[in-house]
């Protein structure tokens, strides 16, 4: 029976997978044209996985050599005649593992090279490369995966420019015969290695890597997709599940990230059964629900990869910290350097030209470090709220209007007339505060993008099933309190409800703050003002 799969390589035979046929076929017209590329994705995004795929879609019509970077080791990168001799041996290593097709000669030739007593060069190794593409009777592509174990050498860089001198000798001279295509992959772009290890003194204007094509191919998991996975599974299991309704929910909170999409699926199939035995339930809201609770409390290794970034670049937890709790709008700019990487290492995408956080689940555990980190600063927010949770909830239900009443008074009581010390960006991160220890380890909240800025957000609570709207906002008058309660309107019948709620902060000297109910049409809105 397939399982799911999270760790490693995906494999058909083995594992639950959407089918690749569509993204290799794509990428397999940039191969017939001849060109070099790299494919630059975030950790886990099933870039091997599609590696593997890719190699035996091409195998009809090339000849693939397909090596890791991860083989060759630290002590390859010391100068021009270790590297060149690690190379030989890995691809010689791959020859005897039966991962290549190396004709005999050069395989000959290589193990000569990789054990040879004097000082080798690239262009050794080159030359049999030359003859190799001459030689035989069908184009070679050239994979090249984790070669982000490689980008801080030197040695990489002139490695790659032997690469580029051969491209475009093949395009000056179609007699010539190379690679018919090269691909690297990794989370590094590695059109910009040029300026990570050379000094300003040094620093040359083109890339060793400036001939490498565009590679636009949308490597993320449709809805389709998934859909086609879980009817796979459907067919093996006989959940009942609505296979449609559940990938879109999936799509909705990973926006198809690989990794997610498949940890949400193996949790529902095993973890999840441990507290929801009945299948058909499982594979619901409900079911997810719960998935999403473990996965936003794991220590996995995406979020390790994550945090360890963060750790390590400051002034992109700095960014994102100001997108999220201040609700900062950046335009997309792929010069900026922070902008370019928080896309590469998987946290932003472009949407409509603006930077977004990729998907809720990455959005929710980021919402979480910042607030713990305000935990930390013992946050009188947090420390009432946790206080007071066990009158919020009744009947397995939460009452958001009472929780609302507390947030007022709460606020009242430590700024009081000391209205001036709180920070307009300060109302999403404090109420944020208060709710989360009224609703951690039950139910889960997200902030709808869409209406995240500075005079609006929209804080979606699942809560056993149970889907809570509270609008926050800046007040800003009430023409513009009225438009804010027919958007909120609209969204209720978005999301199929009929109660909704609405926090506003109001600086004015004249306010009538509390709570008040208000009808418009059929919804019933429940108003806080601070």
């Amino acid at each position: 029976m397939k399982t799911f799969n999270t760790t490693a390589v995906c494999i058909p035979t083995k594992h639950y997978m959407v089918d690749l046929t569509e993204r290799v076929a794509e990428i397999k017209k940039l191969v017939d044209s001849g060109k070099y590329f790299t494919i630059n994705r975030a950790r886990q995004y099933g870039k091997t996985t599609t590696l593997i795929a890719l190699e035996q879609y091409l195998s009809d019509e090339y000849d693939v050599i397909s090596i890791d970077f991860q083989d060759i080791t630290g002590a390859d990168y010391i100068d021009e005649n270790e590297f060149v001799k690690g190379l030989a041996g890995v691809l010689c290593d791959a020859k005897d593992s039966m991962d290549i097709s190396l004709p005999d000669e050069y395989y000959e030739l290589l193990k000569a090279l990789s054990v040879q007593k004097n000082a080798v060069k690239l262009n050794d190794i080159f030359r049999i490369f030359d003859k190799l593409c001459k030689d035989t009777d069908r184009p070679i592509v050239w994979i090249m995966d984790e070669v982000d174990t490689a980008t801080n050498n030197q040695v990489f860089l002139d490695f790659l420019g032997k690469l580029r001198s051969g491209y475009l000798k093949k395009e000056k001279n179609p007699r010539y015969k190379t690679f018919q295509s090269v691909i690297l992959a990794g989370v590094t772009d590695v059109k910009h290695l040029k300026s990570r290890i050379r000094g300003e003194e040094d620093s040359k204007e083109n890339s060793p890597w400036n001939i490498a094509a565009d590679f636009n191919v949308d490597m993320s998991l449709s809805e389709t997709g998934i859909k086609g996975m879980l009817d796979e599974y459907e067919k093996d299991h006989h959940t009942g599940m609505n296979t449609g309704e559940m990938a879109k929910l999936i799509r909705e909170y990973t926006n198809g990230y690989p990794f997610l999409v498949s940890r949400i699926c193996e949790l529902l199939d095993t973890e999840i059964g441990k507290k929801i035995d009945n299948l058909t339930d499982r594979w619901t809201r409900t079911g997810l629900d719960e998935a999403i609770k473990n996965i936003l409390s794991e220590d996995n290794t995406l979020f390790q990869s994550l945090t360890g970034k963060l750790n390590n670049l400051p002034e992109l937890k700095a960014s994102l910290r100001s997108i999220l709790m201040e609700g900062t709008k950046l335009t997309w700019n792929p010069d900026q350097r922070d902008i370019v990487l928080m896309r590469m290492f998987g946290f932003i995408r472009n949407e409509n030209n603006s930077v977004k956080i990729d998907n809720r689940i990455f959005e929710t555990r980021l919402y979480n470090l910042f607030i713990s980190e305000e935990e930390m600063k013992n946050s009188v927010f947090f420390r009432e709220g946790d206080l007071a949770k066990n009158i919020f909830v009744e009947n397995g239900k939460l009452n958001v209007r009472l929780i609302l009443e507390h947030f007022v008074d709460t606020y009242h009581q430590i700024y009081g007339s000391l209205q001036e010390k709180f920070k307009e960006k300060d109302g999403r991160e404090q109420f944020l505060l208060y709710v989360k220890p009224i609703i951690n380890g039950t139910g889960n909240y997200y902030i709808e993008a869409q209406t995240r800025d500075q005079k609006r957000t929209d804080i979606i609570i699942d809560y056993l099933g149970q889907q809570y709207i509270i609008e926050l906002k800046i007040w800003h008058g009430e023409r513009y309190n009225e438009s804010g309660e027919k958007q909120i309107s609209d969204y209720l019948d978005y999301f199929g409800l009929s109660t909704g709620y609405m926090l506003s902060f109001n600086f004015n000297k004249n306010k009538e703050t509390g709570l008040k109910q208000v009808h418009i049409g059929d919804k019933l809105l429940y108003e806080a003002t601070v």
